[in-house]
């Protein structure tokens, strides 16, 4: 499965996101995607077997538990491949910085006791 298809649903990506935070049991993952999509927990667990195969998670047993993690190295593929789209919005990011940073000036200027 290419990385953007593993990428490109919601569920997946959101486990990803809890899973960035802290390794978490396949229980604790279960528990707030159920709450936040509704879904099943046999349809959670596809999710992460999704992620586990496409290499995108991993996981370690701990006692009766098991532990899932994010695996970074499919990730900085993802990133490798988006570096030659970064030309489309680093300049607009640098730009919205500098004048992030121009309004702070400007409001410490006029109110110096803030």
């Amino acid at each position: 499965m290419h990385a953007f298809d593993v990428l490109g649903d919601p569920v997946r990506r959101r486990i990803l996101e809890l899973l960035a935070d802290s390794e978490l049991t396949s229980g604790a993952v279960t528990a707030v995607i159920r709450e936040e999509f509704g879904i099943s927990q046999p349809a959670v667990s596809q999710h992460l077997k999704v992620l586990r195969d496409a290499n995108f998670a991993t996981v370690r047993p701990d006692g009766a538990r098991r532990l899932y993690a994010v695996n970074p190295e499919p990730l900085r593929d993802v990133d490798a491949w988006l570096d030659r789209f970064r030309r489309f919005w680093t300049p607009h990011l640098l730009a919205l910085e500098t004048e992030l940073a121009r309004g702070k000036r400007e409001r410490r200027r006029r109110n110096p006791e803030d």
